[in-house]
């Protein structure tokens, strides 16, 4: 720690008032209803779909400090709008001689600590004794706010690296919709037919599986069978699977151990897999009693139907596991190329399907029903086998692109925290850098600093 810096714990430095829910709350902002009502939802998106008129309430100017106290993102810190706190937020504001923001970006750093160490069973908290006690190095104001401003500049060029890696991330998934757009209208395998019919003498309409294609019957049909071509047919889903269903309605037993159980907050959106670091466990005697049905095979083919609905993930391995009623199971029939019909499934065909039928406000749910009749254009297994062939050809590289993009991600954010570790470390300024804070007219030392504040505290 350097000579004229202190080391105090942070309840000594701030002050803080918990949110509280307001007596009148309503939809409407009026002349009587003027103070958004600042919870979770609010806090978190910017989103404001409630006002108060500030009787009773804790109120807060923009630019104040408001920590989430209670629920899955505890410890979170951000910046407010003037309203009336939400009963779940914390408002913390610093004495006399703190920067604001020297306050802020510290609490930014204690986040991952706070979250991830909460109080309470059932809803978590944050844990006060270990907010409050938490020691951080103070030097004098005029050295808090030149921190400040290099935190600010680091932070700044850090965000466009950021927003770079993510224009570019957006820029591959426009791509990878548009090698699946033409995979599946039949544009990758076009040259493929034409040597095909020049071999065996036979079209791709003799080699189509002609028990399950149909003529086009449906106004859905007609407009769309056009854009395939001949021999392709349209099917619904559920001609071309052993069954389609979901996971056990009945709330699981949870276990310490035993067979994994999958919900929706274990998909990875992002590659399509099942991330099976934090699921939780149910006793085997529960996973032998599901329906065969229920049960994930080799092959089978996960899709999300409530919420964040319409992400598909191949079971390409062997592994025990369950998983919930929010997640439906596609069992592809043994003349279906599975991988053909996972990279299918990820299209806007597809997903605009489901958007359509999808009902609900809150959480949007895509009916089983609906699943089982979205309609798809079916082509020859070999054919089924050319596609897949043709389109991981050409995303191999898109996936060693999009895997090098999430690991620069990984390590921006790991900077990010690197960077307020060493601030509060005292080790962010060089020792040139704290020799000319020194020079200014108004610097005074930490020590001078908390020696005022005990001073106020004390009055």
């Amino acid at each position: 720690m350097r000579e004229d810096w202190v080391e105090i714990e942070l309840g000594e430095i701030c002050d803080y008032s918990k949110g509280k829910k307001p007596r009148i709350l309503t939809k409407h902002k009026s002349v009587n209803t003027k103070f958004p009502y600042i919870n979770i939802k609010a806090f978190e998106k910017g989103i404001f779909e409630e006002y108060t008129d500030g009787e009773r309430c804790n109120l807060c100017e923009d630019g104040d400090l408001l920590m989430v106290w209670d629920g899955a993102r505890a410890g979170l810190t951000g910046k407010a709008i003037k309203g009336a706190i939400g009963s779940t937020l914390m408002k913390i504001e610093p004495k006399s001689g703190i920067n604001k923001n020297y306050l802020f970006y510290y609490l930014l750093s204690l986040y991952k600590k706070i979250n991830t160490n909460p109080r309470g069973v059932g809803i978590p908290h944050v844990e006060p004794n270990l907010l409050w006690n938490s020691s951080l190095i103070i030097p004098g104001l005029h050295i808090q706010r030149v921190i400040v401003t290099k935190i600010e500049n680091l932070f700044t060029s850090l965000d466009k690296g950021i927003a770079d890696l993510k224009k570019a991330q957006k820029q591959l998934k426009v791509y990878r919709q548009a090698v699946l757009k033409k995979a599946f209208e039949g544009e990758l395998t076009k040259e493929w037919r034409e040597r095909t019919v020049k071999t065996d003498g036979r079209s791709s309409k003799e080699k189509t599986n002609s028990s399950i294609a149909a003529e086009p019957t449906t106004d859905y049909d007609h407009q769309c069978a056009d854009k395939f071509p001949e021999g392709w047919k349209l099917v619904k889903l559920s001609e071309i699977s052993e069954h389609i269903t979901d996971g056990d309605h009945q709330a699981p037993p949870k276990s310490k151990d035993g067979i994994p159980f999958i919900t929706i907050s274990n998909i990875d959106k992002l590659n399509n897999k099942i991330d099976f670091a934090s699921t939780f466990y149910v006793k085997t005697d529960y996973f032998k009693d599901l329906n065969n049905k229920r049960v994930p095979h080799k092959g089978d083919i996960l899709y999300t139907v409530t919420g964040s609905f319409g992400i598909p993930v191949l079971i390409d391995f062997d592994k025990k596991f369950c998983f919930q009623r929010h997640i439906g199971l596609i069992r592809p029939k043994i003349d279906i190329n599975q991988k053909w019909l996972f990279h299918l499934l990820q299209t806007q065909l597809v997903y605009g399907q489901a958007s359509e039928k999808a009902t609900g406000t809150a959480q949007k749910t895509v009916a089983l029903s609906t699943l089982r009749n979205i309609q798809i254009p079916l082509c020859s297994i070999q054919e089924q086998h050319q596609i897949v062939r043709e389109i991981e050809s050409r995303l191999s590289v898109c996936d060693k692109i999009e895997q090098s993009i999430t690991e620069g991600l990984e390590k921006s954010e790991a900077l990010r925290q690197s960077i307020l570790k060493k601030a509060f470390e005292g080790k962010l300024l060089s020792n040139a850098e704290i020799e000319k804070c020194k020079q200014e007219a108004d610097y005074e030392p930490a020590s001078v600093l908390l020696e005022r504040i005990k001073k106020e505290k004390k009055k």
